[in-house]
C-alpha cells in the first residue's frame, strides 16, 4: 500500500534533519518524537505500516530508532530516502561524539571534569535500569523468557560465557519451542533486488576494511573486523552489547581502560542519535592513544562506516520481506528468545556498571566482579539516588535529569576541591 503522502526529498531532508537533532533520550523517545513527525503531523505513514515497520526493526540487529528511520525514508522514496533518513538520524550525534571524544581527551583528567562525569555516570545507572524495566516488561511474558534472561544474566556474571554464543543458543531454543507451526501466507515482496543489494552493500561494507588491510593498518584493521561483528549480534539495542564490547576492548584489546568506557557511554547519553554511537567515542580515544588526532579521526570515522553500513543492508534487504519475515514463526520464535535473553544482558550491564561507579576497587573472581565494600564512594551513591529520584519517581526526561546530575557532580566537587 502506497503512503497516505509522498514528499520530496527536500521536505523529508527538513523533517528527517529535525528528528536527527532532537533525537535524544534512547529508543523509546525517538520512536515516538518519529511517531509524531511521519504519522501525525505529516501524515506521511499510516499508523499500521508504522507499527509494522517497528516490529521489524526490532527483529534485526542494530538500532532500531535509526533503522526505523531508515526504513521510512525507503517507504517514502527508495534507496535515496531511506539513505536520507538514516543518515540524518545518525549524523548529528556523531559530530557532537567526535567533538567531545576529542575535547575529552585533553581535559577529561581534569578535577572538575571528573567531578562533572561521577554526576552523569550516577544518572547513567538509573538509565540503564530504566532500560532494564522497560525491555523486560516486553519480553518476559512466560516462564520459559524468565529462564532465558536468568541464564544468561548467570552466564555473563558468573562464567563469562561469549555474548555471540548466548544470542545463538537463545536462537536455536526459541525456534526449537515454536516446533512444527506452519508458516502464515507470505505476500509477494516488493522492490525485490535482493542479491544486488547484497552484493552492493555488501562489499560498501568490506572496502574500508580491504584499504586498511593492504595498507598494513593493523589496528585499524582489528577494530574494523571487531565493530563490525559487533553489528551482526547488536540484538536489543546498544545496553545489550555494551558489556560484551567493554570486555573485549578493555580486556582482550587495552584499547581503553574501565573508566574511560563508563565515560563513553556517559557522553553517548548526553547527545542525539543512536547510543551506539558509543562505539564511535570509544574507537576516538583508542585511535588516539594510539597515534593522535589523526588516528583518532581515522578511527571513529571507521568505526561509524562498519557499524551504520550493515543497518542500510538489513533494511534495504529485509524491508520488501516486512510481511514475509511477520508470517515465519520459528524465525519470530526465535526472535522473542534472543528478546528474553537479552533482559538478563542488561541486568549483567547494569550490575557491572553499578559496581564500577559506586566503588573504587572491584576485583575479579573468575569472571564474576566482586567489589571492595570499603571503597564505596558515598557521592556517587548519594548522585544516583538522586537520579533514581528525578528520572523514576518525578519522572524528569532524560536531559534534564543528566543536566541535574551533572551539575550536582559538578557543585560537590568545586565544594569538596
Amino acid at each position: 500500500m502506497p503512503a497516505p503522502h509522498l514528499p520530496g526529498l527536500a521536505e523529508m531532508f527538513r523533517v528527517f534533519g529535525r528528528i536527527g537533532v532532537l533525537s535524544f533520550g534512547g529508543p523509546a523517545a525517538q520512536i515516538a518524537l518519529m511517531h509524531s513527525e511521519l504519522v501525525e503531523r505529516h501524515k506521511w505513514l499510516s499508523e499500521q505500516d508504522y507499527l509494522r515497520a517497528l516490529s521489524l526493526c526490532m527483529l534485526l540487529p542494530g538500532p532500531e530508532a535509526m533503522q526505523l528511520a531508515t526504513y521510512a525514508g525507503w517507504r517514502l522514496r527508495g534507496v535515496a530516502g531511506g539513505l536520507l533518513g538514516g543518515l540524518l538520524f545518525v549524523l548529528p550525534g556523531a559530530v557532537v561524539i567526535m567533538a567531545l571524544a576529542l575535547g575529552y581527551v585533553h581535559f577529561g583528567a581534569l578535577p572538575l571534569v571528573q567531578a562533572t562525569f561521577v554526576g552523569i555516570k550516577a544518572a547513567v545507572i538509573v538509565v540503564v535500569v530504566q532500560a532494564l524495566l522497560r525491555v523486560s516488561g516486553k519480553a518476559l511474558k512466560d516462564p520459559a523468557a524468565w529462564m532465558l534472561a536468568g541464564l544468561a544474566f548467570l552466564g555473563l556474571f558468573a562464567f563469562g560465557v561469549p555474548y555471540p554464543l548466548l544470542i545463538l543458543g537463545a536462537g536455536l531454543f526459541g525456534a526449537w519451542r515454536a516446533g512444527a507451526t506452519a508458516p502464515q501466507p507470505i505476500p509477494s515482496a516488493t522492490r525485490n533486488h535482493p542479491g544486488r543489494t547484497l552484493v552492493i552493500w555488501g562489499l560498501l561494507w568490506a572496502a574500508p576494511l580491504a584499504l586498511v588491510w593492504m595498507l598494513d593498518q593493523d589496528f585499524l584493521l582489528q577494530l574494523g573486523l571487531f565493530f563490525s561483528k559487533l553489528a551482526v549480534v547488536t540484538f536489543g539495542g546498544a545496553y545489550a552489547v555494551l558489556a560484551y564490547m567493554t570486555q573485549t576492548v578493555v580486556q582482550d584489546f587495552g584499547w581503553i581502560d574501565t573508566g574511560q568506557m563508563i565515560d563513553a557511554l556517559g557522553l553517548a547519553e548526553t547527545t542525539p542519535g543512536p547510543l551506539i554511537l558509543v562505539t564511535e567515542f570509544v574507537a576516538l580515544l583508542a585511535g588516539f592513544a594510539q597515534g593522535g588526532a589523526t588516528m583518532a579521526i581515522l578511527a571513529g570515522v571507521l568505526a561509524l562506516w562498519v557499524t551504520f553500513t550493515p543497518c542500510f543492508l538489513w533494511i534495504f534487504l529485509a524491508g520488501p520481506y516486512l510481511d514475509t519475515l511477520s508470517a515465519r514463526p520459528r524465525l519470530a520464535a526465535a526472535l522473542q528468545a534472543i528478546t528474553a535473553a537479552v533482559v538478563g544482558v542488561i541486568l549483567n550491564l547494569s550490575v557491572w556498571f553499578a559496581l564500577h561507579v559506586l566503588f573504587g576497587t572491584v576485583r575479579n573472581f573468575g569472571a564474576m566482579p566482586l567489589p571492595d565494600l570499603a571503597t564505596l564512594n558515598v557521592t556517587a551513591l548519594g548522585l544516583t539516588l538522586l537520579a533514581a529520584l528525578l528520572l523514576l519517581r518525578l519522572r524528569l526526561g532524560l536531559p534534564d535529569t543528566l543536566a541535574i546530575s551533572a551539575t550536582a557532580g559538578l557543585l560537590v566537587g568545586v565544594i569538596g576541591g
